[in-house]
């Protein structure tokens, strides 16, 4: 074996670097606790801004900052946080009469009825005209009613129904700055202007504007869409799925609420003409926004639509929004990992928006290089076993991105003609896309499910509506289904849905009740040192899968 790394040096900050410093230096600390004597050094342009549009995330997300020893409380505080139960796509996708559908692709699921997953029964037997969603899910409910999650008095963290969380992504990363700077890890703030390599093309030091050259054994890149290292100094390329995804374009923008009182704990993703709108409510504001095809749209058409849309959804509460470009850059790096660098976050790759998975993929990407964490001969089968999780974990968000288009059925525009005719299909979902006229997707169909599970195909392949509007006919299991258990069940979560959303409260009350009644509006002190036992942080290995959380009358499965 080769010596020890001992110190690793991220370049850039925002969420991917600060991040990564958190979760790195949180396994460090459990692993050795006070005797650690590695250091972590992030290196941070005063020159250059972040995205600082992932504002949603996944239900993986409570678990991460549980681990990392963040109070929720100091979070929801922090950040303006508020609860996540699911996200409602609108307008997507057409009925047998030509009205919009809407759906929600939440964190639960249905339970097996006679050994027999919820679906089929579903598109046996219906569920008295209400959606597929209404039958496994409170969460839709929920957000019409606008309530909470989980009772005033419930635990940090705990899961009544399955939720994630919407965020200020610039304060998410000034917290996360904060706790790993008080933590120990060094905060450089300067520019990178040029690296050294060895006679192995290894990078040995990075060369800074102001200060002193710094040595590094291994670094990460988390320099975002310009992937600095990786990209740059590394000339590893990037594989484009411009091909797959006409979006390439986004047009953000913060509005005030409609009505402050009412916040909903929903992420909407609303069709426009030339790609889609999200919503993202957090405590103070919205975040929202257009992910557009400039194909289709010029900077200056997209920001008009966006505006009008708002005018019709948000009235006077938009009345000085002012959106601004954002240029993506959508496909991955081909292997993150080159020689003594790895990238991470948008150097790494980027899908677009649409399922919150940025976070998540950050986190991944940690998690995996810890598992195959290096000494100082960096061996080749740790680097390729990483690269091929990395690509398999960017092919899997594709994939499923590319799922929501390719089963659109709008002809009202260039552009939803072109997302579903024009577009290139990745084999791996071609072949699905067949499979599925004569079959539910099932574990077996997904070569990788870090993310997506079959049953979150379930919820978009019904929620969409697709075996009514001319896909294919409803697949059976290969045997009539009783209909007597599935209508019992039917009534049974009816009426747990509704006793939920009786018994939840408000969401408004709920995040103020979170936050601290009383507490200073700069937020409580953020904890310098992880507040769990060691042992509750299993960071190296694979995360569980984002598959929608398990309930029982949606407390804790």
């Amino acid at each position: 074996m080769g010596e020890a790394i001992t110190h690793v040096t991220i370049v850039g900050g925002g969420t991917a670097g600060w991040l990564t410093a958190l979760l790195l230096g949180t396994y460090w600390k459990a692993q050795a606790g006070d005797r650690d004597n590695r250091r972590i050094t992030l290196i941070e342009s005063p020159n250059v801004s972040t995205v600082g549009v992932g504002e949603a995330t996944v239900p993986a997300m409570p678990r991460l900052l549980q681990q990392a020893g963040i109070s929720e409380r100091a979070f929801f505080k922090h950040c303006n946080a508020s609860f996540k139960l699911g996200v409602l796509f609108d307008n997507w996708n057409r009925d047998r009469k030509g009205e919009r559908v809407a759906y929600i692709n939440s964190f639960n699921e249905g339970p097996l009825i006679g050994g027999v997953d919820s679906a089929h029964h579903f598109l046996q037997h219906g569920a008295g005209g209400v959606d597929f969603s209404d039958v496994i899910t409170p969460a839709l409910a929920l957000g019409r009613a606008a309530k909470g999650p989980r009772a005033l008095n419930a635990k940090p963290y705990d899961q009544g129904v399955g939720f994630a969380y919407h965020l200020d992504a610039g304060l998410f990363a000034g917290m996360l700055r904060d706790i790993c700077v008080a933590r120990g890890v060094e905060h450089v703030r300067d520019d990178v202007v040029d690296i050294e390599k060895d006679e192995r093309g290894y990078i040995t030091a990075l060369v800074l504007k102001e200060q002193a050259r710094q040595p590094v054994e291994l670094v990460i890149d988390c320099t975002g869409f310009r992937g600095v290292l990786i990209n740059g100094a590394l000339g590893e390329p990037f594989v484009d799925y411009s091909k797959y995804l006409a979006n390439d374009r986004a047009a953000a923008v913060q509005i005030p609420h409609l009505d402050p009182e009412r916040i909903e704990p929903l992420t909407r993703s609303t069709a426009l003409g030339a790609g889609w709108s999200w919503r993202v409510p957090l405590y103070n504001r919205v975040g929202t926004g257009y992910v557009f095809s400039s194909a289709h749209r010029s900077d200056d058409e997209a920001c008009e639509e966006l505006l009008a849309h708002l005018r019709a959804t948000g009235g006077d509460a938009t009345k000085d929004a002012v959106p601004r470009i954002i240029p993506m850059r959508v496909g991955r790096t081909r292997n993150p990992w080159v020689k003594n660098c790895v990238a991470i976050g948008l150097s790494g790759g980027f899908v677009e928006p649409l399922e919150s998975t940025a976070i998540y993929m950050i986190e991944m990407s940690l998690r995996s290089l810890l598992s195959y964490f290096p000494d100082r001969d960096f061996a080749a089968p740790l680097r390729d076993r990483y690269n091929k999780i990395a690509t398999q974990l960017y092919d899997e968000v594709r994939d499923f991105i590319c799922l929501h288009y390719a089963l659109g059925n709008r002809s009202d525009s260039q552009y939803w003609i072109d997302a579903r005719e024009a577009l290139a299909v990745p084999d791996s979902l071609a072949a699905n896309l067949e499979l599925w006229k004569h079959a539910l997707p099932t574990r077996y169909d997904l070569t990788s499910a870090q993310l997506f599970s079959y049953r979150v195909y379930h919820a978009v392949l019904l929620g969409k509506k697709v075996y009514e509007t001319g896909y294919a006919a409803p697949p059976t299991c290969g045997v009539a289904l009783k209909r007597e258990p599935w209508r019992q069940y039917v009534k049974q979560v009816r009426k747990g849905i509704d006793q939920t959303v009786k018994a939840m409260p408000d969401h408004k009350k709920l995040l103020t009740s979170l936050r601290g009644e009383g507490e200073a509006a700069a937020g409580p002190k953020i904890p310098a040192k992880p507040t769990l036992p060691q042992a509750t942080v299993p960071l190296p290995g694979q995360a569980a899968p984002m598959k929608p959380i398990i309930v029982n009358k949606w407390g804790r499965g």
